[in-house]
């Protein structure tokens, strides 16, 4: 499972990628929480809250491109964050990783990210994570998938969003589209994070 399994919507994209072991210089984590975001009023996942929804432009062009590669942008021009593109070629759509589960690499995140953060949040959140995993922007347009990438994803057999006890909701922090349930994440993880509604987004019920 690689490429094809991502091309699809973005919200199916986030589902098989909620659980995926994500491995980036040194570090492996499970990915246990990301958010599904569209593209333009022309396609077929029209999204306004997504960087994309104005149309291609040099810094979201990865978001256009085939499935499987990583978009990175900087928060408020500071933090680094992390897509992963997902539907065909040409179509607008990503998947941000939120939040992630540590398996091997600890006290190379824990140096990464400093001595007095508590182990839960060490990889909580999207900049925290990219922080975790030393991506940078130099990362943008990285296959995922190719085995002699410094960043590697992999899918696995199952898919939690499909347990009973999955959760899904708006995602964080998005002013417009604020209402759409485009969040997952696993239960009972410490690692995900607090929703927070954007101050700037409408009351819950008048977005969509």
């Amino acid at each position: 499972m690689s490429h094809e399994f991502l091309e699809a919507d973005p919200v199916t994209a986030a589902r098989r990628l909620l659980g995926a072991a994500f491995t980036a210089r040194g570090v492996r984590v499970r990915i246990v929480e990301v958010e599904a975001y569209g593209g333009p009023p022309d396609g077929p996942w029209p999204d306004p809250a997504a960087h994309s929804y104005q149309g291609s432009s040099v810094r979201n062009a990865v978001m256009f491109g085939p499935p499987g590669r990583l978009y990175t942008y900087r928060s408020y021009g500071i933090h680094v964050c992390a897509n992963i593109s997902c539907g065909p070629d040409g179509v607008a759509g990503a998947v941000l990783l939120r939040a992630a589960l540590i398996e091997t690499g600890g006290p190379d995140i824990r140096n990464r990210r400093g001595p007095n953060i508590a182990d839960s949040a060490l990889t909580r959140g999207p900049g925290n994570l990219c922080s975790a995993l030393a991506v940078t922007m130099d990362d943008n347009g990285l296959d995922v998938f190719d085995p002699r990438s410094p960043i590697v994803v992999q899918l696995g057999e199952t898919q939690p969003w499909q347990q009973p006890t999955g959760k899904a909701g708006p995602r964080v922090g998005v002013s417009r589209a604020a209402d759409r349930c485009w969040r997952f994440w696993m239960p009972d993880c410490p690692q995900v994070s607090a929703y927070r509604r954007s101050p700037r987004a409408p009351r819950p019920g008048e977005s969509d």
